[in-house]
């Protein structure tokens, strides 16, 4: 079982930033492949970004390229997910997912959610 607790979402001006962290607890996170998605309001959850679990691949929604960064830290179990030039349709929960192998941005794959965090955006 892996469970993770995401943080560091909350209130931002459009232009502004925002770093989200998601925790896992598992003695194997270097395992997993870890993505964001993200759901609006009357949306359907969306793929935001992944990163394998070797930190060496990243993919990123046309949405969110040249704005979000997706990192991990294996020492620390922890994924992030900067958010950079925020914009109103940014606003939503997001939410973190780990799954075994290679990133995707298909919600389906992932095994492991957590309860997700809000980041909300106002003009």
């Amino acid at each position: 079982q892996v469970q993770l607790v995401e943080s560091g979402g909350g209130l931002v001006q459009a232009g502004g930033s925002l770093r989200l962290s998601c925790a896992a607890s598992t003695r194997t996170f270097s395992s997993y492949s870890m993505g964001w998605f993200r759901q609006a309001p009357g949306k359907q959850r969306e793929f935001v970004a992944a990163i394998r679990w070797s930190g060496d691949s990243t993919y990123y929604a046309d949405s969110v390229k040249g704005r979000f960064d997706i990192s991990r830290d294996n020492a620390k179990n922890t994924v992030y997910l900067q958010m950079n030039s925020l914009k109103l349709e940014d606003t939503a929960v997001y939410y973190c997912a780990a799954k075994r192998g290679e990133g995707s941005s298909f919600s389906g794959v992932y095994g492991y959610w957590g309860q997700g965090t809000q980041v909300t955006v106002s003009s």
